[in-house]
């Protein structure tokens, strides 16, 4: 076995990944099958229609106390949040990273609470 396929089979068994955004991005390429001229208003509904999911999920938890595969949801989530950015030419490593640079930096100045883009 080589190096590779030892840490990858390392991270499994801790329950980690060692898929990449980007690669992650690129591979759901494989799976996406909808109108290429509706492409971002198409996107935008399966996305919005996916937290939804997960919300109905974790609303069923609370109110019956069970366990639901919550994670599936935010799977979903995430594909059309990477066919959104495949769309838009922009890698979803790049937007993960400008984000967590903009959380941080309101987490710098105080205003990770309350609303509004410019905080």
């Amino acid at each position: 076995m080589n190096l590779e396929e030892e840490a990858k089979k390392f991270m499994q068994s801790n329950n980690k990944s060692l898929i990449s955004a980007h690669e992650y991005q690129e591979k759901c390429k494989s799976t996406a099958i909808y109108p290429k001229k509706d492409a971002i208003a198409y996107l935008s509904l399966g996305l919005v229609s996916e937290a939804g999911e997960v919300a109905g999920k974790v609303k069923k938890q609370i109110r019956d106390g069970t366990e639901s595969n919550i994670a599936s949801e935010i799977g979903d989530v995430l594909w059309y949040c990477a066919m959104l950015a495949n769309e838009l030419n922009v890698n979803l490593g790049k937007i993960m990273e400008d984000n967590l640079r903009k959380l941080s930096d309101r987490k710098t100045r105080g205003t990770l609470s309350g609303s509004g883009d410019n905080r």
